[in-house]
């Protein structure tokens, strides 16, 4: 056997439709049922359970109990960081659905991924940051400058209970659909939680999507222009 990282074994658990289409209803960043989740497969719930029992060998889940029903939800970050580099690798492949949706051009403009925005809007953010030097980069490593943790306060995000977490404080996250780098990490979804909170944004109850309204779109190209 070759040394390294099995990643055949990896491979195989997402590369399955069923649990690829599962793993992809749980980009949102919510927990889900193993029910909600055969409809996100279009499998049994009984078949579901087959391929939740995998995943989470295979630790790309975690599960959690809550009263008589268990929930399902991507096991950390890496793992969603994974899926959307593999949807971007599949989108410049040509490896797409042959019929899109009604919701593909909000999705593509902005969606939630995992736990922080993506999309167009997303790719802006983290730009428009990182021009203003806001964000300092060191080959893949990011950090708030001085001037960063300034602008982060006045919008409104409590850094302190940020930096004393254990996860990262800001990370690389690379865009499916614009194939660039938008901000993953706590600050990444502190950032869209002090959106919502501002009602610049809500989420679309039926897809990945994220919708501004008008007056949120204004306020959010003043705060992040390109």
């Amino acid at each position: 056997m070759r040394e390294g990282p099995d990643i055949a074994r990896v491979a195989t658990l997402i590369g399955d439709p069923a649990r690829a289409n599962m793993l992809t209803a749980l980009m949102t960043g919510k927990a889900l049922t193993a029910s909600e989740l055969a409809a996100e497969a279009g499998v049994t719930v009984q078949t579901a359970s087959t391929h939740l029992a995998k995943l989470l060998d295979g630790e790309l889940l975690q599960m959690r109990k809550q009263g008589r029903h268990k929930y399902f939800a991507l096991a950390h970050a890496d793992v969603a960081a994974t899926i959307e580099a593999l949807m971007g690798l599949a989108a410049g492949q040509g490896a797409t659905r042959t019929r899109t949706g009604p919701k593909d051009a909000q999705m593509r403009q902005a969606r939630v991924c995992y736990n922080h925005l993506a999309g167009q809007m997303g790719v802006q953010m983290f730009t428009s940051m990182r021009d203003r030097n806001f964000i300092w980069e060191r080959g893949e490593d990011l950090g708030l400058t001085p001037q960063g943790e300034t602008f982060v306060t006045g919008f409104g995000v409590a850094l302190d209970g940020l930096t004393a977490a254990r996860a990262p404080l800001c990370r690389r996250c690379l865009d499916w659909s614009e194939r660039r780098t938008h901000l993953a990490g706590s600050l990444g979804r502190a950032m869209l939680a002090q959106m919502e909170a501002l009602a610049w944004v809500r989420r679309d109850k039926g897809s990945r999507a994220l919708l501004f309204s008008q007056a949120g779109q204004r306020a959010f190209t003043a705060a992040f222009p390109n």
